[in-house]
């Protein structure tokens, strides 16, 4: 049952005061939360409050709020002040990351509100996104925003204990009066992108405008940094250098987003010098350029040098920065050095020692669900080949598995995309780019396995046809992926005799990567960093594959073989739930509609290793013969809870009067769905919904649903694989 309004849309004017009261006297001294907006210029602020008249009475004051022309009220009698907070949170959070509107609020950093029963008003948010998405006023699901750069890279997330400490040290650095260079170390996952863009926005938000509800309120600390420096820093001369071309554009499209901030403020090296700026922030400060190995890029660095009045053969973009900022903060990490043209350590090591520069550091990983154990994995595994680790590495939080079958491995990223989107197949630098001349080629060939290298080299993660090809150091660096596979390319081995890794120059095949290196100890030094790199981009899980035997025998010393860890196992089912069990129904026995059958007596729980979240799952057994193709009949299967996006191509779980599917019981099916959409002048609607069985049976036919038919219909879950 709808346990919430959300109001007709009232005119922002002075008759707004008697429309609430006539209409809302229940909710007059209650906690409400509210969304004003201007349909036409697509601005929109986002509050809650617990004296809606006063409130919207202030804004009708307000010069900025009389950009809006309209209100409407979320109203709900299970809120409380806590449940209102967060909800205004996470609209801001995710109407920010849609796109739709872009918001006028200050809030920066939204406090992860902790309170009694949170779940249950995530769930309420939750249908009160799908009501906004109903009124036009949001557009894409949730899942989707989850996985858009819009959202991670939001100022409007929130900031974790850890990267509020973060963000005070930084601020220790800006009112450092001795220090002109603040080089930050942080290796990967530390959360330095997120801060760069955090503490930019933060410089660019008058505190007038500032809710300290965000943050900690007992964080005096904090908030005394924050008007300290914004005391000293009034109206900054800024710019966010980015050095990869791919990331850059990115960060663009999140600054083009967010009130206060524009794409232009997102830079390239070489615009530097073009301008001085009061403060720069480089992020990713490891790929600066030097003089070597440049391509077309030669002419512009050599201009640059000579305007910047600069040796261009022992200069770098490093220098530029320098010179170009009265103040600067540099993200830095020496183990993301991947090519002779990044700036040398040496250069930054230089940087270090100069009186009018400070040192710090980021420590803790906050990407990987891994965590720090996981980073100190691979460290181990790269930079100290020679010990092996006597129990190998598994964690319920993390997914590692080394694969003896590429096409496996290919198969699972696949399937994992389908559940979680932002799944990719990343490789190694070595195999030629064939196909970028010839679209008809294949780059990797390995066994049966004909895979091409990214068709595309700027934002190729976000590419739609990016699942079915491979990625490289290039083109994922900076990227956040749910789930990674990574190919170790033949360029790489493992001398157990030797207790060290090999390199084979000739089977490198990145020519800027490798051309000019006469030292082949750089050249190892710059394969082993792409390799850490690619393999700290999974946050849920990384999956690996090694063309080499013998880099194989040395991973398994680390890393467990999926296959040992997926072969089936006795399956547990208990009449009582337990915190490592789902919910197991059989859908054989089902009376009534699927939420009726998870209410009744005859639920089930089975017992399952390795899954994460599991509310979001159930099981079910699969009678007949009608998807024997992927499904043997009598499987137990695992489903994930469906909470929208597209379904098409997916094996579905579907409930619905006008189904009628003896295999499994009269409302239900599982097929693979297939729909065709029709647009008219009322919008989008289902033309025909086709649900096709995957048999060897040549006797079973899809279900085809039409008009009405498609109306009442519900899809329950979306197949995730056979557990037994």
């Amino acid at each position: 049952m709808k346990n919430f309004t959300i109001t007709e849309e009232y005119d922002l004017d002075r008759l707004t005061e008697t429309k609430i009261y006539n209409n809302h006297k229940d909710y007059l001294s209650w906690p409400v939360v509210y969304f004003l907006k201007n349909k036409k210029t697509k601005l929109a602020y986002v509050g809650e409050t617990t004296d809606v008249v006063t409130r919207i009475n202030t804004h009708l004051k307000s010069e900025e709020k009389k950009q809006l022309s309209s209100v409407n009220l979320i109203l709900s009698d299970l809120f409380h002040k806590s449940a209102t907070l967060d909800l205004e949170s996470n609209l801001i959070k995710y109407i920010s990351a849609d796109g739709q509107y872009t918001l006028q609020n200050a809030n920066l950093g939204i406090s992860n509100h902790q309170y009694h029963e949170k779940k249950l008003y995530w769930d309420l948010f939750k249908d009160i996104w799908d009501e906004l998405r109903q009124l036009g006023i949001s557009r894409h699901s949730l899942d989707f925003i989850n996985n858009s750069d819009l959202f991670k890279y939001s100022p409007y997330k929130s900031l974790s204990k850890e990267q509020i400490k973060g963000l005070k040290m930084i601020l220790n650095c800006l009112l450092d009066e001795n220090a002109k260079v603040s080089l930050i170390h942080g290796g990967a996952g530390t959360g330095k992108s997120i801060l760069a863009i955090f503490l930019f926005k933060l410089l660019k938000t008058n505190l007038e405008d500032f809710n300290y509800a965000d943050f900690d309120e007992d964080d005096e600390e904090l908030f005394d940094l924050l008007k300290r420096v914004k005391h000293k820093y009034t109206d900054l001369n800024m710019a966010l250098v980015i050095p990869m071309a791919s990331f850059r554009k990115t960060i663009s499209n999140v600054f083009k987003n967010v009130n206060g901030l524009s794409a232009k403020m997102v830079i390239g090296p070489s615009d530097l010098a073009q301008n001085k700026y009061d403060l720069i922030i480089v992020d990713e400060g490891h790929r600066l350029r030097r003089r070597v190995n440049l391509g077309s890029y030669f002419g512009t660095f050599d201009r640059n040098c000579e305007k910047l009045n600069l040796d261009k053969f022992s200069a770098s973009e490093l220098d530029w920065v320098i010179l170009q900022s009265t103040k600067s903060i540099i993200f830095y990490d020496q183990y993301q050095s991947i090519k002779p043209s990044d700036t040398l350590k040496e250069s930054f090591k230089k940087l270090e020692l100069e009186p009018s520069t400070r040192v710090e550091k980021l420590k803790t990983q906050l990407r990987v669900r891994g965590g720090n154990n996981y980073i100190k994995l691979i460290h181990k595994i790269f930079d100290a080949p020679a010990t092996p680790s006597l129990e190998k590495n598994k964690t319920d939080d993390y997914e590692l598995y080394l694969f003896d079958d590429l096409s496996q491995m290919i198969d699972r990223i696949k399937k994992k995309n389908e559940l979680y989107g932002l799944s990719r197949i990343v490789a190694g630098y070595a195999w030629e780019w064939v196909s970028n001349k010839n679209p008809e080629a294949y780059d990797i060939i390995i066994g049966e396995n004909q895979l091409k290298w990214n068709s595309i080299s700027v934002d190729w993660v976000n590419s739609p046809n990016s699942i079915n090809e491979v990625g490289c150091i290039h083109t994922t660096q900076g990227y956040d992926l749910n789930y990674t596979g990574v190919i170790i390319g033949p360029e790489l081995d493992y001398d157990f005799e030797a207790g060290k890794f090999i390199v084979d120059k000739q089977k490198y095949k990145d020519k800027n990567g490798k051309n000019s290196i006469q030292n082949e100890e750089e050249l190892f030094d710059f394969i082993i960093n792409i390799y850490k790199t690619i393999l700290l981009r999974g946050i849920e899980g990384t999956y690996i594959y090694a063309c080499n035997e013998n880099m194989k025998l040395f991973l398994r010393q680390y890393i467990p073989s999926f296959n040992s860890y997926t072969q089936d196992k006795s399956v547990q089912i208990s009449d009582v739930p337990t915190e490592f069990s789902i919910p197991f129904y059989d859908l054989n026995i089902a009376a009534g509609s699927f939420s009726e059958l998870q209410e009744s007596e005859n639920i089930k729980y089975l017992e399952l290793d390795n899954i994460n979240n599991k509310d979001d799952y159930f099981a079910c057994i699969v009678m007949g013969e009608s998807m024997n193709k992927i499904i043997p009949n009598g499987s137990i299967c695992l489903f994930k809870k469906y909470s929208g996006g597209s379904r098409n191509g997916l094996i579905t779980l579907v409930e619905g009067r006008n189904i009628a599917d003896l295999e499994f019981g009269s409302n239900y099916t599982i097929k693979e769905y297939s729909s065709k959409k029709l647009t008219d002048e009322e919008g989008w609607h289902h033309e025909e919904i086709i649900l096709l069985p995957k048999s060897n049976d040549p006797n079973f036919k899809p279900i085809i649903l039409r008009d009405e038919e498609t109306v009442d219909f519900k899809v329950l879950g979306i197949f995730v694989r056979v557990v037994k």
